[in-house]
């Protein structure tokens, strides 16, 4: 250990998957062994009450060291007794801030509180051994038994017992529950509230977890954020995830869920309905999953020809309904197609819920299949018209022929009118 006149002898809390309801082995700090020599002190007559330059020292060797610090308070045995210009330094409780030399106002309440910081400043530790093993940390509040034990970072707030224990240069931590970010080293920006939050957290950073056990088995995870008992506590490894009652899946990043299948079972968000936006429809999967149907061909396989299929539209029957007034009250006509109906005349234009059961028609699909039979009706159209165009050409070519016959026959009947004898007139005299 850091001084042979004191003993740590300590059994930690096992590692968890650390559950609620596991009985856990706790940290026993024992400080045992104090053997002070007779050494000159710094303080005449030995402490006893009030001394100059406002420093007050109560227990057997208590601010024994002090030559120029002021503002000091030791209270307790050993309390504050290597400080030599440390100022405004508050020590209460058996060898509190005992090793502690230089750094300015630091409280420590409570026996071997800040026990071993030599030089850090501004640190507040509350409970028997808060910060028990810092050396250098400053600007850091540990509240409860052990909170921030091996703490060397700064900036850091632990409140409970075992809070922030292993955390060593992790920096703008806050902890707020037993066990809370227990096993954090080095990672940083992290916020637990709530028994066990993020306890097996060890570099991740900027994690936030509000709940029991929220966050509960994320390691090295970064910027997670869980709200909810137990939200998150599948998450391991995963960046970016927000889990909002939800457990999340082991591994996964970049996602949201929210809520609970079984447990939710309707959704209810203002601000959308009435509000007119531009962009692609938004889809929902059998697994509660929203996102846009993709059209890029990189998204598809087995690319072909719609061709006939399409026909089974031709056989559908669309119907005009009102919905029951659980779900629309006012009884708004609705024009549409019966998915139990739909289903018979082609299975694929129907899609169905979690439980397997028949929810919806893919009214998407049945307008494609639609433009499908509309292009292969436009083609016949076209065809049929060119058929007519190519037979009026062929009536107004033979017309023409026609016309260009009569014009000859008409020349010809000319010319054999030309060509007739001319009449002669004979006259017979008596």
């Amino acid at each position: 250990m850091k001084n042979s006149n004191i003993q740590f002898k300590a059994t930690t809390p096992r590692r968890k998957n650390l559950r609620r309801g596991l009985f856990l082995i706790p940290l026993v700090l024992a400080v045992a062994g104090v053997s002070l020599a007779p050494t000159a002190r710094a303080l005449r007559p030995p402490p006893d009450g009030g001394y100059p330059n406002e420093t007050t020292a109560e227990g057997d060797g208590a601010l024994s060291s002090l030559t120029t610090g002021e503002g000091n308070t030791a209270l307790g045995s050993n309390a504050l007794n290597a400080n030599t210009t440390g100022n405004n330094n508050t020590a209460t409780g058996t060898n509190a801030l005992r090793f502690h030399i230089t750094g300015d106002h630091n409280t420590a309440t409570g026996r071997a509180a800040l026990v071993f910081n030599a030089d850090g400043e501004g640190n507040t530790a509350t409970g028997r051994a808060a910060m028990g093993d810092s050396t250098t940390g400053s600007e850091n509040t540990a509240t409860g038994w052990q909170a921030l034990f091996n703490n060397d970072g700064f900036g850091n707030t632990a409140t409970a017992a075992f809070a922030l224990w292993s955390n060593t240069t992790g920096e703008f931590n806050t902890a707020n529950g037993y066990l809370a970010l227990y096993s954090n080293t080095i990672g940083y920006g992290n916020t637990a509230n709530g028994l066990e939050a993020l306890i097996n957290n060890t570099t991740g950073n900027g994690n936030t977890a509000n709940g029991l056990d929220a966050l509960v088995n994320n390691t090295t995870g970064n910027d997670n954020v869980a709200l909810g008992t137990s939200a998150g506590g599948a998450l391991t490894t995963g960046d970016l995830n927000i889990d909002i009652a939800n457990e999340g899946v082991a591994g996964e990043a970049n996602t949201i869920r929210i809520g609970t299948r079984g447990d939710q079972t309707r959704t209810f968000i203002a601000g959308i309905s009435g509000a007119p936006v531009a962009g692609a429809a938004v889809k929902v999967n059998a697994n509660g999953q929203l996102g846009v149907a993709p059209s890029s061909e990189r998204f598809k396989a087995e690319i072909k020809p719609m061709d006939k299929a399409s026909e089974a539209i031709l056989a559908l029957k669309p119907v005009t309904f009102r919905y029951k007034k659980e779900l629309d009250p006012k009884g708004n006509p609705q024009f549409g197609l019966v998915a139990e109906q739909v289903e018979k005349v082609n299975p694929a234009l129907v899609d169905r819920d979690g439980k397997g059961e028949i929810y919806t028609v893919r009214y998407e699909a049945v307008n494609a299949m639609l433009l499908n039979e509309f292009l292969k009706e436009h083609r016949t159209v076209q065809e049929l018209e060119a058929t007519v165009a190519q037979q009026q050409k062929e009536i107004q070519a033979l017309t023409a022929s026609l016309k260009e016959q009569a014009s000859q026959i008409q020349k010809v009947s000319a010319q054999l009118e030309v060509s007739k004898p001319t009449r002669q007139m004979v006259i017979n005299n008596p």
